[in-house]
């Protein structure tokens, strides 16, 4: 991740490092928190139980909504069963990488 920010582009969209709270009382954005190896990650709240993929669901929905994506441009990469999570946001990296900022700053 470059920058201070949970996210870096690739070849074909962005890479997101995020920190979900699954079973919150509302779905949110905490802001941008430091992992356990030190590298800044998105953290997220939601509503939805850990339960056979509720959580990785709603993530997808939160995610799709909140940057303006299909979900089928969002996929997890790894994390599907943990909290820390890195996720592919595929298509025009600048533009993704430019929502997500705007996210993160509004958040």
């Amino acid at each position: 991740m470059d920058g201070g920010q949970p996210f870096s582009r690739d070849e074909g969209g962005v890479r997101l490092a995020l920190r979900l709270t699954p079973r919150a009382g509302r779905n949110g954005l905490d802001g941008v928190m430091a992992g356990a190896d030190g590298r800044p990650a998105l953290h997220v709240r939601l509503a939805a139980p850990p339960v056979d993929g509720a959580a990785n669901k709603a993530l997808i929905a939160f995610l799709a909504e909140a940057l303006g994506m299909r979900k089928g441009d969002i996929s997890i990469l790894s994390g599907e069963t943990a909290r820390m999570k890195l996720v592919r946001l595929a298509g025009d990296g600048d533009r993704i990488a430019a929502r997500l900022t705007a996210w993160i700053a509004s958040g």
